[in-house]
């Protein structure tokens, strides 16, 4: 008798068809537009979401590891740090306010135009027409949002204005909050907050690239020492220099630059002073006050002036200093001794046939019946 062994039964084991089941499902999704909107809305939701999350996340990281790398924990206190610290967060805060407005449009765009497909198929065929009107739209009704679009990606990228800056943009002078691709905002001193056109601006005066330059004017009498007066402005302002509290928000020494005009009222003495940009009007302020003091000691009195306003170009002419040019001086040629001309001898003028000589005045001739 031979025994066979019996094969074990080899039925499916009851369970889910995942193919099946993802046909349905696609077929169900391709009958039904508004379910296929529906999905399209909340996928840009969420890619708008991540991407965001994931700029957020890069600019915070920058800001924090240069924070970290300075020992500061405060925004402000990066301005007392290496002003290339002072650039990098405000140019990455920048970066990604912009980035993130990218990312809103181009999200938003495409959703759009993946919903319209969905609802209407058929609209396929005619969507190169409905691209040249809307080309056609943009390019004449549109100009003005395309400027605007270009000029701001423009100044994002040569690094003209930053979040925090204080700029004079023409229009509106203040700090800028927000550096987006067609508006950039700027609040002014007296809080207003100025919506500008990223197209609209012609000329950028960034106030907060680098450092800036403390200039005090200060009147004194005319019969005053000026010499005197210059040696305490400048032993006041090397005093402000070397004070723990203000040294680190001045870049160099204080400079006299010398004697700035002359009238019959005043001598005007220009001090200056390279401090950070953001501590300029402070550094200012103190080194007023104490020049004032100084010259109080001195018994110097200011004299009773208006004003006195220097406009033009007359400060910019400066911008290197008071120093002296390192040219040589140059050598003038002597020229040569010319003989002296001869005088012109001029011919007598003709004898007058009546009579008179040329340096004697003409008599008046006598009328009818009047004596000799």
């Amino acid at each position: 008798m031979v025994l066979t062994e019996t094969p074990p039964d080899t039925a499916p084991a009851p369970g889910i068809d995942w193919a099946g089941t993802w046909a349905n499902i696609s077929a169900f999704y391709a009958a039904t537009p508004p379910l296929q909107v529906v999905v399209i809305i909340l996928v840009a939701i969420a890619v708008r979401l991540v991407l965001q999350l994931v700029i957020n996340r890069l600019v915070d990281r920058v800001v924090h590891g240069v924070k970290k790398k300075q020992n500061v924990e405060d925004t402000q206190a990066l301005f007392a740090s290496p002003l290339a610290a002072v650039r990098v967060v405000q140019r990455t805060r920048t970066l990604g306010s912009v980035l993130n407005n990218v990312v809103t449009a181009v999200v938003v765009t495409l959703a759009l135009l993946l919903s319209i497909v969905a609802l209407f198929p058929d609209i396929i065929g005619a969507f190169s027409l409905i691209t040249a009107a809307l080309g056609a739209g943009l390019g004449f009704g549109a100009q003005n949002i395309v400027k605007d679009v270009l000029s701001g990606l423009f100044m994002v990228a040569e690094d003209q204005v930053g979040v925090g800056d204080v700029v004079d943009l023409g229009p509106a002078t203040g700090v800028v909050e927000d550096v987006g691709i067609r508006i950039t905002k700027v609040r002014d001193v007296n809080g207003t907050l100025w919506f500008v056109r990223n197209g609209e601006i012609l000329r950028v005066g960034n106030m907060s690239q680098g450092w800036s330059r403390v200039i005090i004017d200060l009147a004194v009498p005319y019969d005053a020492d000026v010499e005197a007066v210059q040696e305490r402005m400048l032993e006041t302002g090397v005093a402000l220099a070397t004070d723990p509290k203000w040294r680190s928000r001045m870049l160099e020494r204080p400079e006299i630059w010398g004697i700035e005009s002359i009238s019959a009222e005043a001598i005007v003495v220009r001090i200056v002073v390279k401090t950070r940009s953001a501590a300029k009007d402070d550094v200012a302020r103190e080194l007023r006050s104490r020049l004032k003091r100084a010259l109080d000691e001195m018994d110097v009195r200011m004299p009773a002036l208006n004003s006195i306003t220097l406009s033009g170009f007359e400060g910019a002419t400066s911008v290197k200093g008071a120093r002296p040019p390192k040219t040589k001086p140059v050598t003038v040629q002597p020229t040569a001794v010319k003989a002296p001309r001869a005088k012109r001898v001029t011919a007598a003028p003709p004898a007058d046939p009546r009579g008179y000589s040329p340096d004697e005045p003409a008599k008046p001739q006598g009328t009818k019946g009047a004596k000799e």
